[in-house]
């Protein structure tokens, strides 16, 4: 499975800098006026994850292999969607266009501009990310009433979503029951959507703390480098990671999913699962076949990995069967039926 998310923000709040960095080069046409971007650009991004290149040398070395088999990361999707602005639900900007994109999305990452720059024009004429972001709720708000008004069956969950929605409370903070969350997937709603807040700002206010602070343009600059220059640059500004790598790593624990990993001479693989699925319907992410004919998984936690061979023989691989729940950094080999 692969994540999707969303880029979404006022015109000029960073977002296709922060999409450009994202994939390492200019793809998002930038410039200093609105909607410059109608179609939305899509690029799919690596996760990063430092324990493939450590499988692929433990498998190098086992199996005397002349290089390290290829690396293949879990991957993100993402989508930078046009500048909403205040008016969007009403098709304000192109804004029903924009709307029907985030759609089509897992999660929504809303930039909301802290950086002062009076060069790049701010279209509510002044920085305040507490109003951009009452801008961008309110108009996700407008187009879900308008969605669930045009529904011609209305039952107790439409109206308790009109009702809240009315009164401010995006879907996704509505308490329904099971049966009533199945019914409101239907309505395919915006404000479902689970929301991380991204706050744009200059270089000095970075920090690793929450809410999410990162300056695209030094992300754009740290794009341009090697890993080590990278690094450097990240110690520097007193930083463990880069805003990138924060924001994938955020996004996961925000939608529940975790990272399973394979490894052999073919390839070294991280696989995206939902955090609780068992071994079988994680054997069905790699194939759908793999979950009707599962039997069983070989399992190395990933500190304990020393291959597969000497991990047999030192007696660090576990047999799991059907019930067992995989867990983020298990290293598996699936045993399938014919």
């Amino acid at each position: 499975m692969n994540l999707k998310v969303g880029i979404v923000g006022l015109p000029n709040a960073g977002k296709s800098t922060l999409f450009n960095a994202l994939l390492k080069k200019q793809v998002a046409q930038m410039a200093n006026y609105p909607f410059t971007t109608i179609e939305p650009n899509v690029g799919v991004v690596p996760v990063p994850d430092e324990r493939l290149l450590k499988l692929a040398k433990i498998t190098k070395e086992e199996e005397k292999m002349d290089k390290l088999p290829p690396l293949v990361p879990a991957v993100v999707e993402f989508v930078d969607i046009a500048g909403l602005v205040k008016g969007a639900s009403q098709g304000e900007g192109l804004g029903n266009k924009f709307l029907s994109h985030i759609r089509e999305v897992d999660l929504v990452v809303n930039v909301l501009r802290e950086f002062e720059d009076a060069s790049v024009v701010h279209v509510a004429g002044n920085v305040d990310p507490a109003r951009d972001k009452d801008i961008i709720q309110t108009e996700l708000l407008l187009a879900d009433l308008q969605t669930l008004t045009k529904i011609k069956t209305q039952n107790a969950v439409t109206k308790k979503l009109m009702d809240a929605l009315n009164r401010g409370t995006p879907a996704r903070e509505v308490s329904l029951s099971d049966e009533e969350k199945r019914a409101a997937r239907d309505f395919q709603l915006l404000s479902a959507k689970p929301v991380l807040l991204v706050y744009n700002v200059d270089e000095q206010h970075v920090n690793d703390s929450a809410p999410l602070r990162i300056c695209a343009k030094t992300e754009a600059e740290l794009a341009e480098l090697s890993q080590e220059e990278q690094k450097a640059y990240l110690k520097e500004l007193g930083l463990e990671a880069s805003g990138l790598d924060r924001l994938i790593q955020k996004a996961y624990e925000m939608l529940g999913l975790i990272s399973f990993l394979t490894c052999g001479v073919i390839e070294v693989r991280a696989w995206t699962i939902t955090r609780g699925m068992k071994a079988p319907q994680a054997a069905g992410v790699i194939h759908t076949d793999f979950e009707k004919k599962f039997i069983k998984a070989d399992v190395v936690s990933f500190p304990e990995f020393i291959g597969w061979r000497k991990g047999r023989e030192e007696g660090k691989v576990r047999s799991e069967g059907r019930e067992y729940v995989i867990e983020d950094g298990d290293v598996v080999e699936f045993k399938i039926g014919a």
